[in-house]
Parts: C-alpha cells; sequence; structure tokens
C-alpha cells in the first residue's frame, strides 16, 4: 500500500538512491567559501568518519523514525567537500564498507568525488579507484594564475592541466571541472583563456558558476564593506558577471559541450547522473555535516538536513529539519527544479500528476514571460531562455508568488 502511495505522488519506492558523502575538511579555506567547511586535524577527521559510518548504519531507522520509505538500491555516490580527496585509504574503505552495510549499490554505480588540484595522492586516487570512484571533479575555478592565487587557490594553470592528464592516464574515465565567473580581476580575456583551456583539456563535464559574494563569507564581507582585503576590490560588479556567464554559454555552444542545467555543461552522455536526481526530485540520502536529503513517504515525501556545525552533528543529532512535502510543495519543486533543466518541464506530465487546475493558474505568468522573452514554450514544455536562466531566481518567483493552494 505505501509503494502505490508513494508512486501516486511523482516518487517510486523502488528508485534508485543517490548518496551523498559530506567530507567538509580544506586544507585551505577559500576566501569566496561560506560552506560549512574548514581546515581540521587528522584527529578530528578521524572522529568524524567514525561518526559519519554510525550515521549511515542508522539510515534505516532515520527513515523509519521520519515516516519515510529508504530504497535500498544506490546508483550514484558522491563525495563532495570541502575536499574528499584528502580523506585517507582506510577512511576511505570504512566509509564504503558502511554503505555497503546499509544499502546496495549497484555494479554500475556513477561515483563521484569532488578533489582540489595537487592534493590527491597517488595513494589516494588508487584506493577510490579500487573502490569505485569512476568521476572526479576537479575545484580550479580558474586557469589563469592571478585569479586563482587572489581567492587563496594554491595551484596554477599549468598543474590544474597536469593534474587532469594524471586523472586521465590513471583510467578515471569521467574528469570535469568547476569554473566561476566573476572572480577578482576577471575580464573577458582572462575567462576566454579559462574556457578554452578547459575545452582543450579533454575533459567530460564543466560547471560554470557565477561568484556568488556571501556576506558570511570572509571576500563578501570586505566587498560590502567596500575594503581591499583578500582582493575584494579587484571582485568584478553583477553586470559583468553575468556577462561573463552569458560569454560561456555561448562559447560552450560552439563545442562538443551540451548546457543541460544552468551551471552545469557536459560532452554526450557524460552528465552527472547524481546531480540530476536533485533537478528530478528523485530520492537522495546525505551523510555528514550539513548534509540534506529527500525521500517518499506513503504522502509526499520529507526533506531533512544534518546540522551545520560540527559540534552538534558529532552529538548525532541526526535528521532534523525535517520539512513534510505535500502536493502544492511538490508542484513548486517540479517547477523551479525542472525549470533548471535546459530540457524544461513536461506539461502534460504537471497536469497528470498535479491537476490542471495548478498547471492553468501559471499559465499567465508563462505567457507574459514568453512574451518578455524568459522562457519558451512549446513541444508541450516549458524552457527558460538564456536571459531567463540569467535571472531564474525571479522567474521562479514570479511562477509562484501569485499561485494559490487549490483543492484537488
Amino acid at each position: 500500500m505505501a509503494e502505490s502511495c508513494v508512486k501516486e505522488w511523482g516518487m517510486s519506492a523502488l528508485s534508485l538512491l543517490g548518496v551523498y558523502i559530506s567530507v567538509p575538511f580544506c586544507r585551505a579555506k577559500c576566501s569566496f567559501c561560506n560552506f560549512a567547511s574548514g581546515v581540521a586535524s587528522s584527529e578530528r577527521i578521524a572522529g568524524y568518519v567514525e561518526t559519519m559510518c554510525a550515521e549511515i548504519d542508522a539510515a534505516p531507522a532515520i527513515a523509519e523514525r521520519l515516516g519515510a520509505v529508504l530504497p535500498r538500491m544506490v546508483d550514484t555516490v558522491y563525495f563532495g567537500g570541502g575536499t574528499p580527496s584528502l580523506l585517507a585509504p582506510a577512511q576511505m574503505q570504512a566509509i564504503f564498507a558502511a554503505l555497503r552495510r546499509s544499502f546496495e549499490v549497484t555494479p554500475d554505480a556513477e561515483i563521484t568525488m569532488e578533489a582540489a588540484p595537487g592534493q590527491i595522492s597517488d595513494e589516494a586516487l588508487g584506493a577510490a579507484m579500487r573502490l569505485g570512484v569512476n568521476r572526479v571533479s576537479l575545484g580550479v575555478q580558474s586557469f589563469v594564475d592571478r585569479e586563482s592565487a587572489a581567492v587563496g587557490r594554491t595551484h596554477t594553470g599549468a598543474s590544474c592541466l597536469a593534474e587532469i592528464a594524471r586523472l586521465q592516464a590513471a583510467g578515471i574515465s569521467d574528469v570535469g571541472v568547476d569554473l566561476i565567473a566573476g572572480l577578482p580581476y576577471q575580464t573577458a580575456e582572462s575567462w576566454s583563456e579559462s574556457l578554452e583551456t578547459a575545452v582543450s583539456a579533454g575533459l567530460t563535464h564543466l560547471s560554470v558558476y557565477m561568484l556568488e559574494v556571501d556576506e558570511d563569507s570572509r571576500l563578501g564581507l570586505e566587498v560590502l564593506a567596500g575594503g581591499v582585503r583578500y582582493h575584494a576590490h579587484g571582485v568584478p560588479s553583477d553586470e559583468v558577471s553575468a556577462a561573463l556567464y552569458e560569454q560561456a554559454c555561448g562559447f560552450l555552444e560552439g563545442t562538443e559541450f551540451r548546457q543541460y542545467e544552468i551551471s552545469n555543461f557536459a560532452r554526450a552522455g557524460r552528465e552527472s547522473r547524481h546531480n540530476r536526481k536533485y533537478w528530478e526530485r528523485a530520492p537522495y540520502f546525505g551523510f555528514g555535516l550539513d548534509a540534506h536529503s529527500m525521500l517518499p513517504t506513503p504522502d509526499g515525501a520529507v526533506r531533512f538536513a544534518n546540522p551545520d556545525e560540527l559540534r552538534d552533528y558529532n552529538e548525532r543529532t541526526w535528521g532534523g529539519s525535517v520539512v513534510r512535502v505535500g502536493q502544492d510543495e511538490a508542484f513548486e519543486e517540479s517547477i523551479f527544479l525542472g525549470l533548471r533543466l535546459t530540457e524544461g518541464v513536461d506539461v502534460r506530465a504537471l497536469r497528470e500528476r498535479f491537476g490542471e487546475a495548478r498547471v492553468s493558474a501559471c499559465e499567465g505568468d508563462v505567457r507574459d514571460m514568453v512574451e518578455g522573452g524568459l522562457m519558451e514554450s512549446g513541444d508541450g514544455r516549458w524552457r527558460l531562455t538564456l536571459r531567463g536562466r540569467m535571472v531564474s531566481s525571479d522567474v521562479f518567483g514570479r511562477l509562484l508568488e501569485e499561485r494559490v493552494a487549490v483543492e484537488v
């Protein structure tokens, strides 16, 4: 009965699960970073891994407490950070052993590890590959040395290229990098250099983000104060950052990279299966500091998150910050998550899952935004245009702010 109810809400109890592993430790914290991460001793990291393994063992009990359906089959695992490549081989092995105690990882699972260039040893790489890691995402941010140094990165463009070649030679079939538009001192010319270098490096995946000047980061505080520390005076304006993002979309359109999501580009067939779970509202379970999860329930879904302070996490207060997702919330999520994808939202599927009344409540705003050049409507789908992707938050707000709950 629970499974059939779950299916009616758009999530199958038999869906394959994605697992996110949060490793919030770095050798040095970038000036723009506002994540729950930082530098820690080897003893603290060892204790953290032990606690995380206990959390993974407790996953079925956490799901049961929340009234959620927990799929046992896992087809994607993502080690994010921080810098997960800093884990010792024995620590990685312990995490995988815990995963296999609570779940069954499929033979063709996509297993991704984030890494900083120059911070994954031969020993760690070998251990990761033996455990099944087949994708590596490098936090390059820029191939231009001045820009990297300005935000506290210790690598150079040349060392990044050497790291990419090393990973490829070792047998990692999918190597991707993150790039940031809007770093201090960045110009259209230097940005072009980073983009051209990335495309020529034989990568399979690119993530392009606009710099977020967050008030909780060191750089953000300095920018807001009008200071010069952390090269704050060199940060381009929001308008320039947006133009750099647009430049990247235009440049990559003429390459083998296809934009499949607002910030993500991949060669054919090399999209991140794990990240698509977030945008397609598939179930995922996050373990570790500040990790987020979504699981189906008989009457919808539940979202929950771990503490973002290490002290609180170590007290094993897992699965807090619970939010129940009903029909109205699921409809809203299907709109703003689905529109992040280049393919957009299937309008017929929305009607079948959520009813004509909910969809009709959005159609007037969709027409207005199509006329305004922010959206496209055709082939039974709603999509963002390039201009719409630049102001996606405004589009999502416009679509959802005036929609009232509809009784079905």
